[in-house]
């Protein structure tokens, strides 16, 4: 394996280990004069950073542009680009032709757990088993390590508030806060929603969560649009009681804003779509 290989490969690795969306370019066509051979590739991340080569250039900077782009849509793509001309608006004047594959790489959704107590360490478990990347964090050690829940992506030993610097919550990251009281979440809770987490998750009754509302817009100065992100209290309502039917009603409400359900029977969904017919 060619070392320029070897190192796209190992990024690669990374990236899905660290639940980080990339796609990655392939150079599948060349004809004529190119600096870069068939089999050529690059890793591209969203930002726009990128680990390999398929030849700099204009050339690389269109083609980055198209995997940013790929990554967005989550389509693949085959562009093909000419290098004749630059006057013609080619990327280049090699003399060649180039063609693409463009592939952005499915990301494992990760389930970030905040607090590693009964229902936290069901819903870890729980969420391993469902296919997410399971990363769970505690400021108390003794409830955030391999011995106690084993088999888990990561354990981060941090207060609540902090947990934005040690994990990168991305658009694909389903925050579930299982914390121990107010005191904690009205400093988790607006470290949060500085992020992209398509769901936040708060435990707790209604009357918690309307006290830390309270707080939150006396102390925080947040408003109810921002407050709105919140899923309070977690879950759907299904009289859980135990730590794991907690974890159910808490993993299938992130599964239903995953997948774009409504959370209501099946029964009622297929009287409805009867009525439609």
């Amino acid at each position: 394996m060619a070392d320029d290989h070897r190192e796209v490969y190992e990024a690669l690795l990374e990236a899905h280990r660290n639940g980080q969306p990339a796609a990655l370019v392939t150079i599948i066509e060349a004809k004529g004069s190119l600096p870069r051979h068939v089999g050529s590739k690059m890793l591209v991340y969203p930002d726009g950073r990128i680990v390999g080569t398929i030849g700099g250039g204009q050339l690389e900077a269109r083609v980055i542009q198209e995997a940013v782009a790929a990554l967005h849509d989550g389509k693949s793509r085959t562009p093909e680009y000419n290098l004749h001309d630059i006057h013609d608006g080619d990327p280049g004047i090699c003399g060649g032709t180039v063609r693409l594959f463009i592939e952005p790489l499915s990301v494992t959704p990760t389930l970030l757990v905040i607090g590693g107590g009964h229902v936290g360490r069901a819903l870890a478990e729980l969420g391993k088993w469902a296919g997410f990347r399971v990363i769970l964090s505690d400021d108390r050690p003794e409830f955030c390590n391999s011995s106690y829940i084993a088999g888990l992506d990561g354990y981060v030993v941090c207060p609540p508030s902090d947990i934005p610097q040690h994990v990168s919550i991305t658009p694909e990251t389903y925050v579930a806060a299982v914390t121990r009281g107010l005191p904690i979440d009205v400093n988790l809770i607006p470290a949060l929603l500085q992020t992209d987490a398509p769901y936040i998750g708060l435990i707790g009754s209604r009357r918690r969560w309307a006290m830390t509302m309270n707080a939150l817009k006396e102390q925080r100065q947040l408003d109810e649009t921002q407050l709105q992100r919140i899923h309070a209290p977690i879950g759907l309502e299904i009289e859980a009681e135990t730590p794991k039917e907690i974890a159910i009603s808490i993993l299938a409400e992130i599964i239903m804003v995953r997948r774009g359900g409504t959370g209501q029977p099946m029964k009622w969904h297929d009287l409805a779509a009867e009525k439609q017919q």
